[in-house]
């Protein structure tokens, strides 16, 4: 039964089956309220690193309780604060060297708008523009739905969201021959947009569109986007919320991919899924341009819980599981090749793709792509009832697992997906 003073997110209430009650959880595993568990193959909307209920996360969030629960950031620092940004840093490619803490991935997002906008304010340039890319999912609040793709889920706000030029995301998978013609296509059409220099930033979810369909793309155009970046003098800003911290094989999605971007914005695994984290990580150069005897030149935004202690504290604590269990993020791709060798040939399945943690593929279906085709509501349902949380993003369904993962849930996962596509009917 639905608890009739909650509203959940991305849910038409009047048509919804009710929302299951989770009990518990302890590594990849939920248990409902009835006592069912359920495999959680998308670590909880993309959060859970290291699974559930992880001990050692857990046990600093009680030590620093114990210590300093919450300060304000403005004119007030603390140690936790102070180690993460050291730490995040090192990890981080190239000159990226500012931590601006805040809440979420969106909010991570509108920081780093602001400060590309700003930059470029702040040294009398107007460059009123962003440049974006077909598919894009940013987040939810306006900053961010502007610069995402147009959709269903932005269509009442349409009017109030500020113009940006969208550029084609060259999207590949298995087998795919058109790859670097569609890269091309996609830099001639950037270089043409740069080339009128009213820019102020290149915003992108680097190696894989996350809510836009798990949507991948290669090392080699971005690569080429930073180079056609750095000769228009356009900021590039990297939207790591979902492909940061192991998401992709490498640390960080940039990092695997060999560029360095001016922005990053960080969250979701940042705590390992135990607390709300973002940051936003900035180069130097971009800093210089807000450090000034000027007031107004100032960086005018901030948070509550800008910096809180606690989840600097989970933060701490999960990287120090990521250092430790590398071996497990970096191997997962091959892992999950081996098992989507045999569904390549299954002709419900098209577009099979992987980087890193994360698998997608496209499922064969009578009705249109795209997020509200039903098939997706179908196999939701059907993989609850075999113990697995699955939740297609539309038709295309995909896995983004925690590093606990073990070869046998993985088994366990794969057979399901199997069993499931061989109960769909006939498209």
């Amino acid at each position: 039964m639905a608890h009739p003073h909650l509203w959940h997110p991305f849910t038409q209430a009047k048509t919804a089956p009710d929302p299951l009650k989770v009990k518990s959880g302890q590594g990849a595993w939920l248990t409902l309220e009835d006592g069912q568990q359920i495999l959680d193959c998308i670590s909880s909307w993309w959060v859970n690193i290291h699974g559930h209920a992880h001990p050692r996360i857990a046990e600093a969030i009680y030590q620093q309780a114990q210590v300093l629960e919450q300060v304000i950031f403005a004119g007030f620092t603390h140690d936790p604060a102070e180690q993460i940004a050291t730490r995040l840093v090192k990890y981080l490619p190239g000159a990226l060297s500012r931590v601006f803490f805040s809440d979420n991935g969106s909010t991570a997002v509108e920081v780093a708008l602001k400060m590309a906008y700003q930059y470029w304010h702040n040294q009398r340039q107007h460059r009123p523009q962003f440049l974006a890319f077909t598919g894009a999912y940013h987040g939810d609040t306006f900053g961010a739905m502007a610069v995402g793709a147009r959709s269903p889920f932005t269509a009442a706000f349409d009017d109030l969201l500020f113009q940006v030029e969208f550029a084609p995301f060259p999207a590949t998978y298995w087998g795919d021959e058109t790859v670097e013609q569609k890269e091309a296509q996609a830099i001639a059409q950037i270089a043409a947009k740069l080339a009128t220099g009213s820019f102020a930033a290149i915003i992108l979810e680097p190696l894989v569109q996350g809510a836009g369909g798990m949507r991948m793309c290669r090392p080699q155009f971005l690569q080429q986007l930073q180079a056609i970046a750095r000769q228009s003098d356009t900021l590039l800003i990297f939207d790591e919320v979902m492909t940061g911290f192991g998401r992709t094989g490498d640390w960080f999605a940039c990092t695997r991919a060999a560029v360095e971007p001016d922005l990053i914005c960080l969250s979701k695994g940042l705590t390992g899924g135990f607390l709300p984290l973002a940051v936003t990580v900035c180069s130097e150069k971009i800093y210089a341009a807000f450090y000034s005897d000027e007031a107004q030149k100032a960086l005018y935004h901030g948070h509550s819980f800008t910096a809180n202690p606690l989840g600097c504290a989970a933060a701490l604590a999960s990287l120090d599981l990521l250092i430790e269990t590398e071996a497990a993020f970096r191997g997962l791709e091959a892992q999950h090749q081996r098992r989507l060798v045999h569904l390549a040939d299954n002709p419900q399945i098209e577009r099979i793709r992987c980087t890193g943690a994360i698998a997608a593929m496209d499922l064969v279906t009578a009705g249109d792509p795209g997020y509200f085709n039903q098939i997706g509501a179908q196999i939701r349902q059907r993989s609850l009832s075999k113990g697995l949380l699955l939740r297609p993003l539309g038709n295309v369904l995909y896995l983004l697992l925690p590093y606990c993962i073990t070869e046998a849930e993985l088994d366990l996962i794969y057979s399901g997906i199997d069993e499931i596509l061989a109960s769909l009917p006939s498209v």
